[in-house]
């Protein structure tokens, strides 16, 4: 269990009094005002745009000689090899390449690494100097569950045993939550906390899944780890072997459709990385396709080769549709200085409305004046997959050309509504008759969108398969609710709820 933030005697490291925070005039943060003690996991929560990542520049600024890992890892870097990244020596270096997993990868140019282990490189190189405070913004948006999980028993680790205090925004809640000693609430401008993790979560804007289900079935207390939710859930385990199995269907797998895409043999070498080898695929309209493995398994390298800005080493691609390609750096397709002309790119007015209402789906009311240097990232993710995805979702035309539609981790900044309205969107395109292919971490979005899930490792694809089944029997990828009611196949909470209703 989380211990309690009230610690008598304790030394106070981050003193907030009265914080005023604001973009170009317009205010972000009025009158915030907490304490935080030393050795402290301090979790802030909030919506995407809320003013969390404003928060922890704020106290970067306040505090001295805070470490800072800024959403984007490639901030937070210099070039040249991971050794001359972290910017330590000796036993210093060698401590935080095994604490990181980065050893293997010492000698690797950083610009050659996948997201999560350029992310994994940020918070070693922040920890370098050995800080007493230290801010993250979201330091697991771009890890893999297991390396997520590393990371933070890491983080959990440098707070208790050593007593670094730590300030973390995440929107995965899920993985986080539970190694919280205290949360911090943004929202309407306001910050309320800290406050013990259980008690936050029970009125909290945003929640994990575990939370959902607890609250739904009216568990007291709410559970905020898997172990602790299965202690609650047995009464509900023995519900479920009651009522008749889920009537999972894959859509897709069985249609008699011809592949809108597929690839044989299929082998790309990255310099000297074998990133990809022997990789047979076919993807077909109607199906969402969750592309899953761990950091640097070939998940992006797959999708730059479905898209064409990869070229096969070995083996081909036969697209037999036009491909559209989201990629997981916004930064690679925005290009305007505002919001309203970013809009206004995505083509056609007609293309440029659909991009409008998609974005405002996402990211709520944004001004078009706003200058995409004042956007959370977030709302820079919203934006991207807006103006890339319009053209599919362009309904001037009654008969849209079916597409080959490729999302890169498309939810990195995106709080749990966001991602809500983003796989609504997704599913409504297969639907149309689009095929989608999601390369995810997010095994929660995995859950609720796909219909197969492909998993690759080390560049070969290990497991093909319905998603209930892929992701139910996987200890790596399993949701968390396919955890709790564990033996039983459901993956979310609607699918548990419903089950309870027959």
């Amino acid at each position: 269990m989380p211990r309690s933030w009230v610690q008598p005697r304790v030394a106070i490291v981050i003193a907030v009094d009265g914080l005023q925070a604001g973009y170009a005039g317009q205010p972000v943060l009025v009158d915030v005002t907490f304490a935080v003690p030393e050795g402290e996991f301090v979790l802030v929560v909030g919506r995407t745009g809320a003013g969390k990542s404003t928060l922890l520049r704020a106290v970067r600024d306040q505090v001295p000689g805070a470490g800072f890992v800024p959403q984007d890892p490639l901030q937070a870097v210099t070039g040249g090899t991971v050794e001359s990244a972290i910017g330590a020596s000796g036993r210093r270096l060698e401590e935080l390449l095994d604490l990181f997993d980065l050893a293997a990868l010492r000698d690797r140019h950083v610009s050659t690494l996948s997201g999560g282990q350029q992310q994994r490189v940020a918070i070693a190189a922040a920890l370098a100097p050995g800080p007493r405070v230290l801010v993250l913004d979201e330091p697991t948006s771009a890890l893999d569950p297991v390396a997520a999980e590393e990371v933070l028993a890491s983080l959990h680790r440098l707070a208790h045993d050593v007593g670094t205090t730590l300030l973390v925004a995440e929107h995965r809640l899920e993985r986080v939550v539970h190694h919280a000693d205290a949360v911090l609430v943004v929202a309407d401008r306001r910050v309320v906390g800290p406050r013990d993790p259980a008690t936050a979560m029970a009125d909290s804007p945003v929640r994990p899944p575990l939370v959902d289900l607890g609250r739904a079935l009216g568990w007291s207390p709410l559970p905020l780890s898997v172990r602790q939710a299965r202690r609650a859930g047995a009464d509900l385990r023995s519900q479920l072997a009651a009522v008749p199995a889920p009537g999972h269907v894959a859509a897709g797998r069985a249609t008699l459709a011809p592949p809108s895409a597929t690839t044989r043999h299929l082998g790309v070498l990255r310099g000297d990385v074998v990133a990809l080898r022997g990789v047979d695929l076919e993807l077909r309209a109607g199906e969402v396709v969750a592309l899953m493995g761990r950091n640097g398994s070939g998940k992006s390298t797959l999708l730059g080769a479905l898209a064409g800005t990869l070229s096969a080493t070995h083996g081909r691609v036969t697209n037999g549709a036009p491909v559209l390609l989201a990629p997981q750096d916004p930064a690679a397709v925005l290009a305007a200085h505002t919001v309203g002309d970013q809009l206004a790119a995505s083509g056609s007015p007609s293309a440029a409305a659909a991009a409008a209402n998609l974005f405002t789906r996402l990211a709520g009311t944004v001004a078009p004046t706003q200058p995409l240097t004042n956007l959370s990232q977030g709302q820079r993710m919203s934006l991207a997959l807006a103006t890339r995805l319009s053209p599919a979702l362009d309904n001037s035309d009654s008969t849209p050309t079916p597409a080959v539609i490729l999302l890169d981790e498309p939810t990195r900044g995106l709080d749990y509504d966001a991602k809500a309205v983003l796989a609504d969107v997704v599913r409504g395109l297969a639907q149309a008759g689009h095929a989608v292919v999601v390369a995810t971490h997010d095994v929660e979005l995995a859950a609720d969108l796909a219909t197969r899930v492909v998993v690759l490792a080390e560049g070969e694809v290990v497991s093909d398969g319905p998603a209930w089944q892929v992701l139910a029997d996987s200890p790596a990828f399993a949701p968390q609710v396919a955890k709790v009611v564990h033996p039983a196949a459901y993956l979310t909470t609607g699918e548990v709820l419903a089950a309870l209703d027959h």
